[in-house]
This record gives structure tokens, sequence and C-alpha cells, in this order.
């Protein structure tokens, strides 16, 4: 019923993740209702991500230039490294703006039932970049997952030969919640995990 150039509209918003007929078909109108301007400019926009947004040669996080904003700050923490799941969790740290050293983004998380083995995600090019640059601590910042503490416990491994201080986000029971509804791996988590209360 809808003219092809709006359906094809409505059918690439479906492309996006959570976005249902509803949802596409009213996006799509919005699109209508922007003058020409804006909507060139969001037409660029989106050509300009896929053509402009590549992984940092450094630590693979997204960036225009070939070495993203964190890497190329020389006055960062160059004894940490905090390794994260993808670019998402740098921008994030970065908001907070309580992390100071440098990030190293692996191309997600081991998971051998989707069939994501440890050379599929980086970890040789993470290695390297610990040896080569000297940290001195290298913190995970991993979802609290089966596939998260796979990950930890892989790269541990491996880092146990070498003179780096290892540490992870500490997790536990979130503020607010109601302890019955909390999941036996975070209540396991928040129990190892107690700190002393000062």
């Amino acid at each position: 019923m809808y003219p092809n150039s709006l359906r094809n509209l409505i059918e690439s918003f479906k492309y996006l993740p959570g976005i249902g007929e509803k949802t596409a078909e009213r996006l799509a109108f919005s699109v209508l209702s922007l003058d020409e301007e804006q909507a060139e400019l969001f037409a660029e926009s989106l050509l300009d991500v896929k053509k402009k947004i590549h992984p940092c040669v450094c630590c693979n996080a997204l960036t225009e230039n070939d070495l993203c904003f964190v890497c190329s700050d020389l006055t960062r923490d160059k004894k940490t490294l905090c390794v994260v799941e993808d670019t998402r969790n740098v921008f994030l740290f970065e908001k907070l703006g309580m992390f100071h050293g440098y990030y190293h983004v692996l191309n997600g998380l081991i998971s051998p039932l989707d069939g994501v083995n440890p050379e599929d995600i980086g970890i040789d090019k993470l290695l390297d970049r610990i040896t080569s640059d000297n940290f001195k601590e290298v913190i995970f910042a991993f979802k609290p997952s089966i596939e998260g503490e796979t990950t930890a416990l892989y790269i541990k491994k491996i880092l146990s030969d070498m003179n780096v201080v290892v540490t992870r986000l500490a997790s536990g029971v979130p503020i607010g919640a109601d302890m019955e509804y909390v999941d036996s791996l975070t209540l396991e988590r928040a129990l190892k995990d107690r700190k002393e209360i000062e």
C-alpha cells in the first residue's frame, strides 16, 4: 500500500536492532516531515559513518583517524590498560571521566556455543600491545556473563607468565535491587568481592 520509496525506507529502518514494523513506519514518516536540508544531512551522516569510521590501528576503538582520541592523547596513564568488549564501552567510561588510562577493544567475547573462539576476538593483538607498551595493570571490563567470565579467565591464564597485575570491575547487587530477584551468579560475585565498610 505504500509507495516504493517509502516502503524501502521502512524496510531499511527494520535493519536496526529492536525496530519492528510499527516503529519503522513511525520513523519513516518522521523522515518525511524533515525539511530537505535536514533529510540531506541525515542521509550524508549515514553514508559518512560507513565510509569514514574504522577501527583504531592501536586499540580497535572506532575512529575517523589512524589513532582514536584516546590513543593519540599522550597525557594518559601509560601503566593501565582497560580491556573492553566493544567501542561503546570506551565511550561509556569516557563519559564518566573517571578512567585515565588506555583501552583495548576486543572483537567480542569467547563463546564456543556461538562458534566464537579465542582466535576470533583478537587476543594476539592485545598480548602484543601489553608486551610492547609495558602496561603494569590490565583491567577486564566485560559484562558479568558466562562469556565475560570465560574470556577473562582465558586471558588471565595467558598473562600469568607476564609481570602485569590483572584486575576486573567489581560487580554485585545493584543499588535498589530486591534481593529475591538477583541471580545466583551476581550474588556469588557480590559475596566474593565484598569490601570492608569504611
